[in-house]
């Protein structure tokens, strides 16, 4: 097998599929065996030699391969499968389809119906929590410029879910904002992803230290939280530990006991 993004990289070894995949991007960095792997370039570079050398019997893609890769790996007689999850529930739907195209079936069905009851456990504990105010959400992806989520990705979903008001959630997609606009909205909760920048330049530390941030709500309570961003935005099974993450964040009283 050959993946050609991190997020199939984890399904395929949350399968059991490890020993099978013979080559990765260099993007592909969890689990920590994966970085051994083969790399066959980056994500939307692929190295079409390097993956006609490892001869795969299955490479799994994503939809921002559909322009010219897959039809290239697919001219040359490889079996493609196309993995383009915008939701929760297609990113669950994406385990069973890797599980159908490798035999795994069962162990798909397992993973799905395991990360489905951790789904319902936190909407079940939240639920009672849910009031009028949600309290209102800011995922900040970068600080300069100013990047964070709306509508239709994976991030606002999670945050919805975890029984948050995404304050940007009139936006779509990955979008850009700016200072006066996040004084404006005031969230009070903010989540600052790390897995890029330094720790001195990093989201959490501008989001603590941007002196016209300091009359937001989230601000006064401390309530600025650093989350890993592939536990948010990576469309495998580890959205479920973000899910988690995100509701003890926004509810710690119910996830104290």
């Amino acid at each position: 097998i050959v993946s050609l993004a991190p997020s199939n990289t984890e399904i395929i070894f949350a399968l059991g599929l490890g020993d099978n995949l013979v080559g990765v991007t260099e993007y592909c960095d969890y689990p920590p065996e994966a970085e051994e792997k083969a790399k066959i370039g980056g994500f939307s570079t692929v190295d079409m030699e390097k993956v006609i050398e490892v001869a795969p019997d299955l490479i799994v893609a994503t939809s921002m391969h559909d322009g010219s890769v897959t039809p290239e790996l697919e001219r040359r007689g490889l079996k493609v499968i196309t993995l383009a999850p915008e939701t929760l529930a297609e990113v669950l739907d994406g385990i069973i389809e890797v599980g159908a195209a490798t035999g795994k079936e069962e162990t798909a069905s397992e993973l799905v119906a395991q990360m489905q009851e951790r789904i319902d456990a936190i909407i079940e504990k939240v639920e009672p929590m849910l009031g009028e105010d949600k309290p209102g959400v800011m995922y900040v992806t970068w600080h300069d410029p100013i990047w964070t989520v709306g509508n239709g990705t994976l991030t606002h979903e999670l945050i919805e879910i975890a029984g948050g008001e995404n304050v940007f959630a009139d936006g779509d997609g990955n979008m850009e904002t700016d200072l006066e606009t996040v004084v404006w909205r005031n969230p009070q909760v903010i989540l600052a992803s790390i897995g890029h920048g330094s720790a001195e330049d990093s989201p959490v530390t501008w989001a603590n230290a941007e002196d016209r941030l300091a009359e937001l709500d989230a601000r006064k309570d401390g309530r600025v939280y650093e989350i890993d961003a592939d536990l948010v935005t990576r469309p495998g099974p580890r959205l479920v530990e973000g899910l988690e993450i995100v509701a003890e964040y926004l509810y710690p009283s119910v996830f104290t006991e």
